[in-house]
């Protein structure tokens, strides 16, 4: 057992309302600059949809994430040494700028030099790469609240199967629910396996990837094997650029931008030991519908004391192991295990996990004459309503609904006890018992769900500070170990 440990972030989406406050925040702090104008290292996207960039998720079409040869072992999607090295000038995989959109500014000077005419004069678009006219037809939010579902969304790759066919993009009939994406600063990353100059890296000390501005040689193989397209390039440096979780303010023991910023204290940011020798099996694993219970596997319980023993031996302080104990990740995530990851048949083994949405179920029920607060009801719905699970399947849980309708029950149920207190009550605990809740998980699981505390301590940063300073002050140059580089923090 090799313990390491690993910064991770889950999201609550039923508390997310699409204000793209994060979204902002982070381009301000770190994308508002010349060359990465399209670039969005915090995107807001309303599902369903196509994403940014458009169809991201279609790896048939751009060869992201990881794939199982013949032989049952782990391979790059986008070809192994030879193929990448053959199409390092001409890469086919490689999204397009009009896949993103065409960063513009406007003719603002024609607003003052523009002659006296009968008609008000117009600033108008045009492109920040060419300075030519151009017309603004796509934006990492133009799908926003279902803008343009009619036309675009039945081409998002989650409606498979005959999905597309059953869900008809109607104000009255549709459903809908906000996904914030960032890097998943996954445990098995395609982009620092491809990355040809090893310019791509995974800190040993948090896990979080980053990209060494002096190594990267703009090959762009990280944007064809990240599958969720979260790797950009500079159009002015020629260099990679991508989510570095805000590790300067990890470093100093605050949270993200995004976390910090967002209105609806829908992030929670924690700890989480795993086991470094059963990453490569976990993301090996046949069928793609146990790839989320064989990542659960890796992480370790820090309550554990052979697993603290064996994290003293690897290094982590005992305040990390503190912050482990208390990481409101490692609850919702291994404890309670009502969060999800995104698209695990990837194999990545992303960190950025997700609390699905009760939402649509509840809009559904709704529409059916049911009442969304009556636990019987929406039990049926959860079951009944295919269209919206198996949707929330093929997001989660690599299309297994079964896992989808179970953490939805689980909800449900908490959120019926819970409205039985607030009456006066002192809850049903008939709710719990078949959705596998305890009365002590009936305590806990509210705390978490229901607001991101900075004050309590949810986000486990504080410890980190100490140990990081200790650990630059230890690198070695040149040092390395499972492909991750000591040498740089």
């Amino acid at each position: 057992m090799r313990v390491m440990a690993q910064i991770a972030m889950v999201m609550n989406l039923d508390k997310c309302i699409g204000c793209h406050t994060c979204s902002v925040t982070c381009k301000q702090t770190w994308t508002n600059r010349t060359g990465v104008e399209y670039a969005w290292f915090n995107n807001v996207e309303t599902k369903p949809g196509i994403g940014y960039p458009r169809r991201y998720e279609d790896q048939e079409r751009w060869k992201g994430g990881w794939a199982l040869d013949r032989r049952g072992r782990l391979v790059l999607r986008s070809g192994g040494r030879v193929r990448r090295l053959l199409s390092l000038f001409s890469n086919p995989d490689l999204p397009a700028i009009d896949d993103y959109y065409e960063p513009v500014t406007y003719d603002y000077d024609n607003l003052v030099s523009a002659p006296a005419g009968q008609h008000v004069p117009v600033a108008r678009p045009r492109s920040v790469l060419t300075g030519e006219p151009t017309a603004i037809t796509w934006g990492a939010n133009w799908e926003d609240d279902l803008g343009g579902a009619a036309e675009h969304a039945a081409g998002d790759p989650n409606l498979t199967g005959g999905l597309a066919e059953k869900v008809r993009f109607e104000f009255e009939q549709t459903f809908m629910f906000h996904l914030p994406r960032l890097c998943e600063h996954c445990l098995n990353p395609a982009c620092v396996s491809a990355c040809p100059s090893g310019a791509m890296y995974k800190r040993v000390e948090d896990g979080i990837v980053l990209v060494d501005q002096d190594r990267c040689r703009g090959w762009r193989m990280c944007v064809t094997s990240c599958p969720y397209k979260k790797v950009y390039v500079n159009h002015a440096t020629g260099k990679a650029e991508k989510c570095t979780f805000c590790f300067p303010r990890v470093e100093a023991g605050r949270p993200t931008v995004c976390s910090e910023t967002c209105v609806g204290r829908l992030r929670y940011l924690g700890l989480l030991l795993y086991d470094a020798d059963r990453v490569g099996e976990a993301a090996a694993t046949p069928d793609e519908k146990d790839l989320l219970d064989a990542q659960r596997g890796v992480f370790l319980d820090p309550r554990d004391p052979e697993v603290a023993a064996a994290a003293r031996e690897s290094g982590i302080p005992e305040d990390w192991l503190e912050a482990a104990r208390r990481s409101p990740v490692y609850e919702l995530v291994v404890r309670h295990r009502v969060a999800l990851p995104l698209h695990p048949e990837y194999r990545t083994l992303p960190m950025v996990w997700y609390v699905p949405p009760l939402s649509p179920v509840l809009d559904a029920v709704g529409q059916a004459g049911g009442e969304a607060e009556n636990p019987d009801h929406v039990f049926a719905a959860v079951t009944r309503l295919r269209i919206p699970l198996e949707y929330l399947a093929g997001l989660f849980t690599a299309g297994d609904a079964d896992v989808v309708a179970g953490v939805l029950m689980k909800l449900t149920a908490l959120r019926s006890f819970m409205r039985g207190r607030a009456l006066g009550g002192d809850g049903d605990p008939a709710l719990l018992e078949p959705v596998g809740l305890t009365a002590r998980d009936a305590e806990d699981l509210p705390a978490l769900v229901e607001l991101a505390q900075f004050a309590e301590g949810r986000t486990g940063l504080a410890e980190l500070t100490a140990y990081l300073d200790a650990r630059a002050a230890t690198l070695t140059a040149g040092g390395a170990a499972g492909g991750r580089h000591d040498d740089r923090t």
